[in-house]
């Protein structure tokens, strides 16, 4: 019984932990400085790129989630730090986005059966604000998701 208890309150603890992280990151998104995605593609920061074009970069997660697990993001930010912050003048490069996690699930053999996440905003626990679609697959995927 104790166990249970100290699990709980562990796992509520990182519940805790997640949720300022993602404020902090929050709070600091609006400066305009690099993310870790501008670096990624800048080249700064190496990662495994599983698809790439003009407006769009696909590559996998350093802690993925499922066996596929591929990270899709505008290769301009212009203020889409999150999906939220949507504007009309977004919507090509949403629909481009959307058309890449396809691209992607198609490469990686999962078109079968996919899910595509976007976590927006603090309460969701995003991370990293230069909005991103998170595809991931390779495995059952069980519902409601978290």
């Amino acid at each position: 019984m104790w166990i249970v208890f100290f699990g709980y309150v562990r796992h509520i603890s990182a519940s805790v932990n997640e949720e300022a992280s993602a404020r902090l990151a929050a709070d600091s998104a609006e400066s305009g400085g690099p993310t870790i995605f501008d670096k990624i593609i800048s080249k700064e920061i190496p990662s495994s790129i599983v698809y790439e074009d003009d407006k769009v970069l696909a590559f996998r997660d350093i802690n993925p989630q499922a066996p596929v697990h591929v990270l899709v993001i505008p290769k301009v930010r212009d203020g889409l730090t999150q999906l939220g912050k949507a504007q009309t003048r977004h919507a090509e490069i949403l629909g481009r986005l959307l058309y890449a996690a396809k691209v992607v699930a198609d490469k990686e053999g999962i078109a079968d059966g996919y899910r595509v996440v976007i976590n927006n905003g603090p309460s969701a626990c995003q991370s990293v604000y230069h909005l991103h679609l998170h595809v991931l697959g390779g495995r059952q995927m069980k519902w409601p998701p978290g």
